[in-house]
């Protein structure tokens, strides 16, 4: 079976997506940054440096320093999937990371969609 075209898709393709989202909602890109970089365990020079390199989605997650434990707390609908439901791995952090752009751009507050 084939992977998904996400899996070899740039992040940085994506992430001025995930940046318009928010901004459309009054929310910043520097949200947007955070929550990635809580995500992932990227410091924001790391997540600068990746996403002009032009790394896929499937590496950027292989290659996270540390995914944050408190990921699995999240919870939800993204696209139609219940994200806590996604088996395969590398397709649940995608999801978990759209869930909480998402969450951004529906108003929560930073202390909820970070999981604090």
């Amino acid at each position: 079976m084939s992977k998904h075209r996400i899996y070899t898709t740039a992040v940085a393709d994506v992430y001025p997506h995930y940046v318009a989202k928010a901004e459309k909602k009054n929310r910043t890109k520097a949200e947007v940054d955070e929550i990635i970089c809580w995500l992932t365990g990227y410091s924001m020079d790391e997540l600068t440096g990746r996403l002009a390199d032009g790394i896929d989605f499937e590496t950027f997650f292989e290659a996270a320093p540390a995914m944050n434990p408190n990921r699995e707390l999240i919870t939800g609908v993204v696209c139609g999937v219940r994200v806590e439901d996604v088996e395969e791995p590398t397709m649940r952090e995608i999801r978990y990371l759209d869930k909480l752009v998402e969450e951004l751009a529906r108003g929560k507050s930073m202390e909820k969609i970070l999981r604090q």
